[in-house]
């Protein structure tokens, strides 16, 4: 089925706060529509509002035909406790809701009708129920997903499906997963939330061929800007700084440049206004000093009996305060053009440490076991100063590296050591830092004593988090929030070992460009794990890493 969905007037927000408004969006049959904007701008908001979970503060949201099939398939951060794999993809491919609405149908059609109930015919709400069962794809997903699944590199019997927990896979394999119900699904119209988080870069290439063979409409919120690129055909962006929404057409480049373009002549109009006005208000106090002035040298000039001077000097008078006037009516007459807001921007650096041995790490015939799976034996060395990228596919083995090469995880086999006077930095392990139920200044000012509460303060609020964010508790914070209170901490601590693994997750956009920067600027050693086809051609590096399959090979 084809369908489209039309958004008009639509304004979301929480509480009493409105994040947008005035929001019209018609997304039709191959339309590929990113949602941008930073984080807290109402992306997740406006999807909950397109996808029908949430009702709008105003405006509308209208599908055509109405029983189109929409799927959300929202970022989880945590998969449910008890959900097997099978259980999991019928979910979130809107199977099991299928399912649930025609056993309900057919349960009720079974049942004798009330006579004089005035309600609907249970035949027909069966054969809608039927209806959009066939269409979900539930008759034969059983039959699909080992398929799929085994084509993603990820082999489990039918059986297996049905009982393998998700909380036993690792982080690889539930993203797999996900992957899968996405590829599995047969929706009319698509709403995706942050689907490149955790992908691989194989997982990245047949997701982007997924959504660009789709048929349907396609809404997505993503912070990956090499697939953005390669996929939408419009850019809606929400523009929290100017509490404004507009929909830009072409593909994510596009975006960009018609962006700095509608930037440049807002800031021109604003600034041609300004000048205009500063010299209007400038002449007219120069008129209205000329006026003054020229009153009181004619009463000190002029003796009393000089009619005639006293006449010519008050119609002078009278034609500056007329001057003076036609110059206030000029003010007024101009269009105010309101000041573009500057931007909220991640004023990011990297604290440095001083400088750590000339041997950062080594590893020598390490072996590391984890069930199944064996990373090794593995010999490198990190020397002071290196710039090492690392990438890989899921399950591959390259967080299992990185706990070696750190300390955090003895070898089974062969040695491990860590240089002298390393300072380690993760986002990751900064992120786990900051946890719990206590306030996020509290939670901060613990792991940087030497620092003052308003220094902490100060230094939160340049990564974004100010009084409505540093008297939270730190577990009521959104993984972007905590994100950027982890690079906080690295930027509060010190450190000469930075390790990145993942650090586009949860970012919005200016700050990954403006953690990019950082990244110039920073001259110890780093050790860089992403996905982020965009960063790993931004960020110099001097070496890289291959991980696959329990060995690493330089590349």
């Amino acid at each position: 089925m084809t369908a489209t969905l039309v958004a008009h007037g639509l304004a979301g927000g929480y509480g009493h706060r409105t994040l947008f408004d005035a929001l019209d969006l018609t997304v039709a049959p191959g339309d590929v529509v990113g949602i941008v904007g930073a984080n807290g701008a109402g992306k997740s908001t406006l999807l909950r509002l397109l996808a029908g979970v949430d009702a709008p503060q105003e405006g509308t949201v209208s599908l055509s035909p109405a029983d189109a099939f929409v799927g959300w398939l929202p970022q989880e951060h945590e998969r449910v406790p008890g959900e097997t794999v099978a259980e999991s993809i019928a979910r979130r491919t809107g199977c099991a809701e299928a399912t649930a609405d025609m056993d309900a149908a057919a349960a009720a059609l079974a049942e004798p009708a009330p006579s004089g109930s005035g309600g609907p015919d249970p035949a027909d709400v069966y054969a809608t129920a039927l209806d959009r069962w066939l269409a979900s794809g539930a008759a034969d997903l059983e039959e699909r997903i080992p398929v799929v699944l085994a084509d993603l590199g990820l082999e489990l019997a039918r059986t297996d499906v049905q009982q393998t927990l998700m909380t036993s896979l690792s982080g690889g394999q539930a993203a797999r997963v996900g992957l899968a119900a996405l590829l599995l699904s047969r929706f009319d119209i698509v709403l995706l939330d942050e689907p490149t988080n955790d992908l691989d870069l194989d997982g990245l290439e047949r997701l982007e061929a997924f959504v660009r063979g789709l048929r349907g409409g396609v809404v997505l919120v993503s912070h990956d800007r090499e697939f953005l690129a390669r996929c939408v055909t419009r850019v809606l962006e929400l523009d929290l700084a100017q509490s404004s929404n507009r929909v830009y057409g072409g593909g994510y480049d596009a975006f960009l440049e018609e962006r700095a373009t509608v930037r440049r002549h807002a800031r021109e109009k604003y600034d041609e206004f300004a000048a205009t006005k500063s010299d209007l208000v400038s002449r007219a106090r120069t008129q209205r000093e000329w006026s003054s002035q020229g009153v009181r040298n004619a009463m000190k000039r002029a003796p009393d009996n000089d009619k005639i001077r006293r006449r010519a000097s008050s119609e002078s008078s009278e034609k500056q305060a007329q001057k003076v006037r036609q110059m206030e009516s000029r003010i007024a007459r101009l269009d105010e053009v309101e000041e573009p807001r500057k931007e909220w921007q991640l004023e990011f650096a990297i604290g440095a440490a001083p400088r750590s041995g000339s041997v950062v790490s080594t590893l020598s015939g390490a072996v590391i076991r984890q069930g199944d799976f064996t990373l090794g034996p593995v010999s490198l060395q990190v020397n002071a100063g290196e710039r090492i990228g690392i990438t890989g596919p899921n399950g591959a083995g390259k967080s299992t590296l990185l706990r070696a090469l750190l300390g955090h995880r003895a070898p089974d086999e062969g040695t491990a050591a860590l240089g002298a006077s390393v300072q380690i930095g993760e986002i990751d392990q900064a992120r786990s830092l900051l946890a719990g139920d206590r306030p996020l200044t509290t939670a901060f000012e613990a792991q940087v004593p030497e620092m003052s509460p308003a220094e902490v303060r100060t230094l939160l609020a340049k990564f974004g988090l100010r009084a409505d964010h540093v008297g939270r508790p730190v577990d009521e914070l959104s993984p972007g929030e905590r994100t950027r209170a982890g690079l906080a901490l690295l930027q509060g601590r010190g450190v000469n070992l930075l390790v990145l693994d993942e650090p586009t997750n949860h970012l919005d956009l200016p700050a990954i460009e403006q953690l990019e920067q950082a990244l110039e600027s920073y001259d110890g050693t780093l050790l860089l794990v992403t996905h982020d086809r965009r960063m790993l051609q931004t960020v110099n590096t001097d070496r890289s890493w291959q991980v696959e399959g329990g060995q690493v090979r330089e590349g």
